[in-house]
């Protein structure tokens, strides 16, 4: 079950996003601060291709700021933190899995390469909504509130 799909597009800076430095990318990185900057540099480059992530994180922020507004106490704006950077964590390692797969599978249709994409994208939708669920109830009951002691 072989067949030829159209190339995804590929922004026209990926040549500076995935840079030259990393030809010996399978060896160990030399210190902590190295370790650092390639983490970074995968969490950039998901910020400025992938549109989900974007949103994640505009949501997360969001979701954060509106619970230090609403003087949450300190462990619920913890666990909001906590449920959103798991979002953020699962939308990068499925970007990774993404890209492992289409290195893999290259421009070809594979079931597998159906299913690995389709898991990873669940896992990171699973957690999203487990994410609103918690923020919606830690955070719907103080913005009631404001909002009815305002009318």
């Amino acid at each position: 079950m072989s067949q030829k799909i159209s190339p995804s597009p590929t922004p026209t800076s990926l040549q500076t996003l995935v840079s030259n430095e990393r030809e010996f990318s399978w060896k160990v990185a030399s210190n902590l601060f190295v370790s650092f900057k390639y983490a970074w540099a995968g969490i950039s480059y998901s910020f400025q291709t992938q549109r989900n992530f974007r949103i994640h994180v505009s949501v997360c922020a969001l979701a954060i700021a509106l619970s230090v507004f609403l003087h949450l106490q300190a462990v619920e704006i913890a666990v909001i933190g906590v449920t959103s950077g798991l979002v953020l964590a699962l939308e990068l390692l499925n970007t990774a899995i993404e890209s492992l797969v289409d290195l893999t599978v290259k421009q070809t249709y594979h079931e597998l390469a159906k299913i690995a994409k389709d898991c990873a994208a669940g896992a990171v939708l699973v957690s999203a909504l487990v994410a609103v669920l918690v923020a919606g109830t830690l955070l719907l009951p103080p913005l009631v509130k404001l909002i009815i002691s305002a009318l």
